[in-house]
């Protein structure tokens, strides 16, 4: 069993283990573009000090082929001042695939601005952090330190709860020597249909929908789109 094999097979683990004990949705997506899937499991949880948020997603061609995660820390000891809008923020990046290999590492630390409405139905933040991508090599050669990201979220809940819209955009600095770039934007709206609107489906947390990748020189240098259908069941 080769090395990334058996960090996918990790990956897994930690996946069934997360969504065993703390996960609050699974999602299933079929790219209708690549003809593939993807399961995603999503876990938030705030607390006294602020919230955790992690996703990991897997890849499948008809197998695992790739795994990916991100796990985030917002830290706000001052939620009962009035500043509790704004949190420090700390992130860890990091997967690999069978085409691509390991994919770089990284690490960002930043400041976060939240907000909500005053049901809480709707969510949103901004993040602006320094990014460390340890090794990446600027369009001249040389080492590129000067990275950064802008982050937004958002969960928005229309109609008593029976329409979802959320997702997030990243727009960010990395070096990519082999396809003439250095800037790179991402977003994935989500639209799902909450199921357990439906009389007598109450605890049926099944929600059906769709996500459009948005990109430009993510997956290649340029513009792309992948929408996909999918699932989702929340916890």
């Amino acid at each position: 069993m080769d090395k990334l094999t058996k960090t996918l097979i990790a990956t897994i683990f930690l996946a069934v283990i997360s969504l065993g004990a703390t996960a609050q949705n699974v999602q299933l997506h079929y790219d209708l573009g690549r003809k593939s899937a993807t399961t995603t499991v999503e876990m938030f949880r705030a607390d006294n000090a602020g919230s955790t948020f992690f996703f990991v997603d897997l890849d499948y061609n008809p197998k695992v082929n790739g795994a990916y995660w991100e796990i985030a820390r917002e830290f706000c000891f001052w939620q009962d001042s009035k500043v509790n809008w704004l949190s420090l923020h700390v992130e860890y990046n990091g997967g690999m695939d069978t085409v691509a290999g390991s994919y770089n590492n990284s690490w960002l630390g930043g400041l976060t601005y939240s907000g909500h409405s005053a049901d809480w139905s709707k969510t949103w933040s901004v993040t602006a952090s320094y990014k460390a991508i340890p090794g990446t090599v600027g369009l001249n050669g040389k080492y590129q330190t000067s990275n950064f990201q802008i982050t937004g979220v958002w969960n928005l809940d229309f109609f008593d709860h029976w329409i979802s819209f959320n997702g997030f955009a990243d727009f960010w600095r990395e070096a990519r020597p082999w396809q003439g770039t250095e800037y790179i934007f991402i977003t994935e709206p989500q639209l799902w249909v909450n199921l357990n609107k439906v009389k007598g489906w109450e605890n049926i947390n099944l929600s059906l929908g769709t996500e459009v990748e948005l990109s430009c020189n993510f997956v290649a240098k340029g513009f792309n789109a992948m929408p996909t259908i999918a699932a989702k069941w929340t916890f």
